[in-house]
């Protein structure tokens, strides 16, 4: 269950990708933010539906969000975490207890982990689970919708599937707005300026069979490209593939 979970993550006997872990419920990507930026990434958030879907915002300098799910401490309870310093990668802790400010405010964002159940569910295997690796994540050479310093470039997970499950793939995720929802690109890397399969700018790579369609979807790490071009002072993020497991059922996050 979830909050078992998370305090396996906080006391540190978990530290890896939480793809098909606790698969019945939502995970949430995560921007932690000054309060002075909130407005603007609010706003950049509902520019970016797809790459942005809001599960939750916290209050500022308070790391436990309510409508997360019982005791969840963001503070602690995600497997690892990227600090940033004018929109650089400085550092990345397993937690971020002495990182925390009072002037802080919690972004939760859907993330694609979430209908993974509902594929397994319907027999379509995911690759990196069976080999057993952090999903393949690139960055692309889609503009989002820029707010105030937020900007950059969408950024997208990619699962590998034949053209019998991609099309069941699209049917499933397309009920799920709030965790990402249907593909945004099928078929060529090079269209969506990706060059290399096998080079992601995050997580790992992942075989891709013959006559197989690479499937991608907008990723919630799409926010930390917002905020290395925003360049702000002082941010924290999740690490890519690293997630908050909430106690959100993701059936509820369902629409008919």
């Amino acid at each position: 269950m979830p909050y078992e979970f998370r305090q396996q993550v906080r006391t540190r006997r978990f530290n890896g990708p939480t793809a098909g872990h606790c698969g019945e419920y939502a995970q949430a990507n995560l921007a932690i933010l000054p309060k002075a930026y909130a407005e603007d990434f609010l706003r950049f958030c509902q520019r970016n539906p797809k790459a942005c879907p809001l599960l939750a915002v916290g209050e500022p300098g308070q790391g436990h969000v309510p409508a997360l799910g019982r005791d969840v401490d963001v503070r602690t309870d995600v497997p690892g975490y990227n600090v940033y310093r004018d929109g650089v990668l400085a550092e990345q802790p397993r937690d971020i207890v002495e990182y925390w400010r009072s002037d802080l405010v919690v972004f939760a964002i859907g993330c694609s982990f979430s209908f993974e159940q509902m594929l397994a569910s319907d027999r379509i295997p995911l690759r990196h689970i069976e080999e057993n690796v952090n999903v393949p994540m690139y960055r692309t050479s889609i503009a989002n919708q820029a707010a105030g310093p937020f900007g950059g470039q969408l950024v997208v997970s990619m699962r590998p599937m034949s053209g019998a499950h991609a099309v069941r793939a699209v049917q499933i995720t397309s009920r799920f707005p709030g965790v990402h929802g249907a593909p945004v690109h099928i078929g060529s890397p090079a269209a969506i300026g990706i060059e290399d399969l096998n080079r992601p700018d995050f997580g790992d790579a992942v075989t891709v069979r013959e006559h197989e369609l690479p499937l991608f979807w907008a990723c919630g790490v799409t926010p930390q490209s917002a905020i290395e071009s925003a360049r702000l002072p002082f941010a924290i993020a999740h690490r890519p593939g690293h997630m908050l497991v909430t106690d959100i059922p993701n059936a509820s996050l369902a629409i008919l």
